[in-house]
């Protein structure tokens, strides 16, 4: 795990929120705390779809909806006149994604290992910082991967000139 402080809020904002940069990135979970408080819950509700849509949305096999099909909505609820006092965005890898990470790796670690593989982008007293972070189904010792993410994570930011610090 990594933490990085973002040092440009409003262009990594607007990058976040304006571009498709994190679309490929599905949101587990959002927090957006303004005049009042918003919470998304990314889960995708499999019951509120047939199996047509699920397909036609390319929603299959996915556990949370991508980014991209959020990022309207969470502009909407971040615009205004006031910046939020605080927010959390919560992304995870997609299978696909994941699966060319683990090879790139070169890891003992298998998809079976993990519950998720993700990025935390957090807002709260001014700072913004990015965590990576990966959530375990089994006790690895093998840290390969985990290695390869947080540079993964650090290349992500660096490659779309996204100012970025380690704290």
């Amino acid at each position: 795990m990594i933490v990085l402080q973002i040092t440009s809020v409003k262009d990594f904002m607007n990058r976040m929120l304006r571009t498709e940069l994190f679309d490929h990135f599905l949101l587990s979970e959002a927090t957006i705390r303004g005049q009042i408080s918003y919470v998304i819950d990314g889960h995708i509700v499999k019951d509120s779809f047939s199996d047509e849509e699920l397909h036609e949305e390319n929603l299959e096999g996915l556990s949370c909806m991508p980014f991209g099909m959020l990022r309207d909505k969470c502009f909407t609820l971040i615009k205004g006149k006031h910046a939020p006092s605080y927010f959390k965005f919560v992304f995870q890898l997609s299978p696909e994604n994941l699966n060319r990470t683990l090879v790139r790796s070169k890891s003992s670690v298998t998809m079976n290992d993990l519950n998720a593989v993700c990025m935390n982008i957090r807002f709260q007293d001014g700072i913004l910082t990015c965590t990576s972070g990966i959530s375990y189904r089994n006790f690895v010792l093998d840290h390969t991967f985990e290695q390869e993410w947080d540079a993964l994570v650090q290349r992500f930011l660096l490659t779309n000139d996204i100012a970025c610090m380690q704290i």
